[in-house]
């Protein structure tokens, strides 16, 4: 476990990977981080509306994002910590439209920015739980992930497994508190 990195109100850089690219970059409150787990709080930052059918993610949604970071300094995305990120995601009036878990390798906090690389696979849990859905599993396997780093393959499906398993068993929330 690491030491406390910043205090609640701190403005991090959230940098997300894919493909070795940055998809984007955007600040976020520091809400908590007990060494353990990082908690910030962004608004939506992408341009304009993304409707994915199920949930919509427009200007004025809040995302309070939940990052595990890697525990051991230097080894970068190979460490114990849970390999995903679990966001609320709430509109603009406060209410709660669901969660939007990304599988990644676990977050690396460097000085002010907390750098995330996507590992394609997702879940969506709607807000009253009623709605588990598995998302971009495609586009997994056409990253060629299973090739290049199998153990990390293996591990972003346990993960997306354990998320699955937790949100359909009524345990994200417990994840969270």
């Amino acid at each position: 476990m690491s030491a406390r990195s910043a205090d609640p109100g701190t403005t991090l850089t959230v940098v997300l990977v894919k493909a070795g690219r940055t998809k984007i970059r955007y600040p976020a409150e520091l809400v908590r981080d007990d060494g353990t787990r990082i908690t910030v709080r962004a608004p939506w930052a992408a341009p304009g509306v993304r409707d994915f059918g199920f949930v919509r993610f427009e200007p004025g949604d809040v995302f309070t994002e939940h990052y595990w970071p890697d525990p051991s300094p230097g080894r970068e995305g190979t460490g114990g910590a849970p390999m995903y990120a679990v966001k609320e995601v709430r509109a603009g009036d406060g209410e709660l439209k669901g969660w939007y878990c990304d599988i990644i390798r676990p977050a690396v906090l460097r000085g002010g920015e907390l750098l995330v690389e996507d590992l394609d696979l997702d879940l969506w849990v709607s807000a009253d739980g009623s709605s588990v859905l598995r998302l971009d599993e495609d586009e997994f396997e056409e990253s060629g992930l299973a090739g290049r780093d199998a153990p990390a393959a293996e591990a972003a499906v346990r993960a997306l497994d354990e998320l699955e398993h937790l949100a359909r068993t009524g345990g994200l929330a417990g994840l969270l508190t």
